[in-house]
């Protein structure tokens, strides 16, 4: 099983997973139309209205998310006694799935951010919102909801939109109560001061808002994480995850471990709520069970499924399964390269302190005793390479009926595996030349060689690296194969 398979697998857990989300709910209006004229007015487009939609923004949108992943979220938040307000309740209610708790707090504002699109494109945002804090009755009936709460949620969500329910000193009343009681929470943070967050197990920062909270650049990936470190050193963070739009997400753990994830999205039309999605995933994932870098892994999948639809949009979880699979597929036709560019690749892996690992050989029908000896050399090092002989190598080597399968055929079977990092073809009748090109750290050939007759062993060791002799499989080889296939 391939780490992308676990992963598919992960997405089926999701469901029915409890996580309680405390934050600022809104109402998020959508007013779509056509532009074909300026105003004689000013030097503004005159939008023709043709349909209007409304929808559970901010904290409400994290708790959207959850829903479509699957999971049986706690929604508690705070509302007006307004039109606004009511709507928010009423569209709550048509999630059963929602356990909701909604405060109505008179004289409040419920905020409305109201988007108005022509063609798909957004032209102007209109807000109406209260920032000041709740009340001291509403903050008291917020804690005894989360209270009565907690002990059934895997994780807690403080979303935070700045509109005032997760004002000081509610935030830390909140993860005093979650971390008392043994759960975990992510945070969605606003505004400068982290501190009023401290000593929760995640915050997630854009990287605006990482530069705005740590006052350090954040241009580059050992910026962002020199940035993010000083959130967890300066907020007893556990880790913190950058959304950082084209150039992905990073993770940063304070055990001093760092994720760098790539875009996922292949096309983007509105990043409007992405990283509500982003959180709710996290913690879905985390409820159920996943690690860190798996949460990571599946938020980032999905925040690129919903950056490629217009509006607040959610990820479900078939969509994210589908994006998975589609990974799945192209990673194994990445992990093909030629020499040069898996130097490149090798290079960045030794940068991050991995160690890199070489075998080579035909694997002309793929048997047990490859499948071992590939699995022993993942175990001696952090990424395997494979150097594969070409169809030509293979035919100077075995004889004018071999290979069985072609290169290409090959080289797509060994990249499937998950022991594979990289698959190398190479022309020689020996890696020689791929084997001085990437400098591996661990060379790994089957027992029945002796070291002074593996190829490339004297480099190898010349540069402070390791000779590795993997026990064979007996009565395992192509060859053979070949023979009972033929009746011999």
């Amino acid at each position: 099983m391939t780490e992308l398979s676990a992963l598919v697998e992960r997405v089926e857990k999701l469901r029915g997973t409890m996580v309680l989300c405390v934050g600022d709910a809104m109402l998020d209006r959508f007013v779509y139309g056509s532009v074909d004229r300026i105003s004689p007015e000013a030097p503004i487009p005159v939008l023709c209205i043709e349909r209007e939609t409304a929808m559970l923004g901010g904290a409400g949108n994290v708790v959207r998310n959850l829903v479509a992943v699957g999971a049986a979220p706690a929604f508690v938040s705070v509302v007006g006694d307004d039109t606004a307000g009511r709507e928010v309740t009423r569209l709550v209610g048509e999630h059963g799935e929602i356990d909701p708790c909604i405060v109505v707090e008179p004289g409040r504002q419920t905020t409305i951010k109201t988007r108005f699109f022509a063609s798909n494109q957004q032209l102007l945002r209109a807000d109406r919102e209260s920032r000041s804090p709740v009340g001291d009755s509403i903050r008291d009936q917020l804690l005894i909801r989360v209270e009565r709460l907690l002990p059934k949620a895997g994780v807690m969500v403080l979303s935070d939109y700045g509109k005032g329910v997760l004002a000081a000193p509610i935030a830390a009343a909140l993860i005093h109560r979650a971390k008392a009681a043994g759960k975990q929470v992510i945070v969605d943070p606003k505004g400068t001061d982290y501190t009023i967050y401290a000593g929760a197990t995640l915050v997630t920062p854009n990287r605006k808002e990482l530069h705005e909270a740590t006052g350090l650049a954040v241009d580059s990936d050992g910026q962002v994480v020199a940035a993010a470190r000083h959130l967890i050193e300066t907020c007893g963070f556990e880790a913190v995850l950058v959304t950082r739009s084209q150039d992905g997400m990073t993770l940063v753990r304070a055990d001093g471990q760092i994720n760098h994830l790539p875009a996922e999205a292949r096309e983007v039309f509105d990043v409007s709520g992405a990283g509500d999605t982003v959180v709710a995933t996290l913690a879905a994932a985390l409820a159920s069970g996943a690690s860190l870098p798996e949460a990571a892994h599946l938020a980032n999948v999905a925040a690129g499924i919903v950056v490629g639809k217009v509006g607040t949009a959610v990820a479900y979880a078939d969509e994210m399964v589908v994006a998975l699979h589609h990974e799945d597929l192209m990673l194994g036709e990445s992990k093909i390269v030629p020499v040069g560019a898996a130097a490149e690749i090798v290079d960045r892996w030794r940068r991050k302190g991995q160690k890199v690992g070489f075998t080579n050989g035909c694997f002309d029908l793929l048997h047990p005793g490859h499948v071992s000896i590939l699995a022993q050399a993942k175990s001696a090092c952090d990424r395997l390479v494979v150097g594969l002989n070409s169809d030509a190598s293979v035919q100077r080597l075995k004889g004018p009926t071999r290979p069985v399968q072609s290169e290409a055929s090959r080289a797509t079977v060994l990249s499937s595996l998950a022991t594979v990092d990289l698959v190398v073809i190479f022309g020689e009748d020996t890696p020689l030349e791929v084997i001085g090109e990437l400098k591996p750290d661990v060379l790994v050939k089957g027992a029945d060689y002796t070291i002074d007759k593996v190829v490339g062993a004297d480099l190898v060791q010349s540069w402070g690296g390791k000779v590795v002799l993997a026990e064979l499989v007996d009565g395992q080889s192509t060859t053979n194969t070949i023979k009972k296939m033929n009746g011999h």
